[in-house]
């Protein structure tokens, strides 16, 4: 049976670090891997837009030597037609060797995994899951700190709906000594199940603040994120919370000199171009990092070692 990644949660400790390790392999020796997935087929299955995630996933099959097939919308697939995601996915897996799926609903990935024989990844499932992003960012982490413990965290800005935001919450809750400070609205908290699952029932400390100028000199790291318009019903709302958080060279004013600053990206405006400049803005580096640790997650499931 394929192995498939859903969850973060689906790959151990020692898997994640062991991907981490072939991921820094792959930016040393590029070359090494240049032809490790000749002849094979990555289908990207995205139902919901994406930039990103779908052109890293493109990048990392062609970094490896194989080739790329798939849609990139709904609309452009047979699911317009009233094909279900299950049919699609049973289809595709007739073609491709691998599958990348992104989808609006949460759980599509999980139920579409019991129609095929090929690895599925989960490239994002709605406010829930994504856990390559999760890959992404503990990568980062690792070549910014040189430790995947030991830190404190601050997550900053949509907290209810950011599905990278509760994937990386679950994966660092399962290393050492971190302490979690999460900063957002009260109407965008971190989701109580996840508070409960990942943070209370280990009992890590965690704290909860609307305010980020407070406690923004004590973070390592600082994990930005978007008020998500897509993820709100109403649009009065989202315009009431939009602006709730903008980072600014300002406000990083009394940050250390060696805090990190995440965002998954896209932004739109919480953090300002002219933090781009600050050598403590990591998220380019993250969205290079994106692409290896994808490269590694494809060999895995593959079974395919260099």
């Amino acid at each position: 049976m394929a192995r498939n990644l859903l969850d973060i949660v689906d790959l151990s400790v020692e898997e994640i670090d062991q991907l981490i390790a072939v991921a820094e392999d792959i930016i040393e020796h590029p070359a090494k891997y240049q032809d490790a997935c000749a002849h094979k087929q990555l289908a990207t299955l995205f139902f919901e837009p994406s930039t990103r995630t779908r052109l890293s996933f493109e990048s990392a099959m062609l970094g490896l030597g194989g080739s790329v097939l798939g849609f990139s919308e709904a609309n452009s697939s047979s699911t317009a037609k009233g094909e279900t995601v299950g049919d699609t996915v049973h289809t595709v897996g007739c073609y491709a060797d691998i599958i990348a799926m992104r989808h609006p609903k949460e759980g599509a990935p999980f139920a579409a995994a019991q129609f095929c024989d090929v690895p599925i990844i989960n490239a994002g499932d709605g406010g829930h899951n994504h856990p390559t992003q999760t890959l992404t960012d503990l990568l980062t982490i690792h070549r910014e700190k040189g430790r995947l413990d030991n830190f404190t965290i601050g997550f900053c800005g949509d907290l209810k709906f950011g599905r990278t935001v509760h994937s990386l919450v679950n994966a660092l809750s399962r290393y050492e000594n971190i302490n979690f400070v999460l900063i957002s609205p009260e109407e965008l908290k971190l989701p109580r199940y996840v508070k409960e699952e990942a943070l209370k029932s280990k009992g890590i400390p965690y704290s909860q603040t609307t305010d980020l100028e407070s406690v923004i000199p004590q973070l390592d790291i600082l994990y930005m994120t978007r008020v998500q318009k897509e993820r709100f019903f109403n649009e009065e709302d989202y315009l009431r919370l939009k602006d709730s958080y903008i980072l600014t060279p300002e406000k990083l004013v009394n940050a250390k000199a060696d805090l990190s600053i995440l965002h998954p990206l896209p932004r739109v405006n919480e953090i300002a171009v002219a933090v781009d400049k600050d050598p403590r803005a990591a998220y380019w580096r993250q969205v290079k990092n994106g692409k290896f640790i994808r490269m590694a997650l494809i060999l895995k499931l593959l079974g395919i070692e260099v």
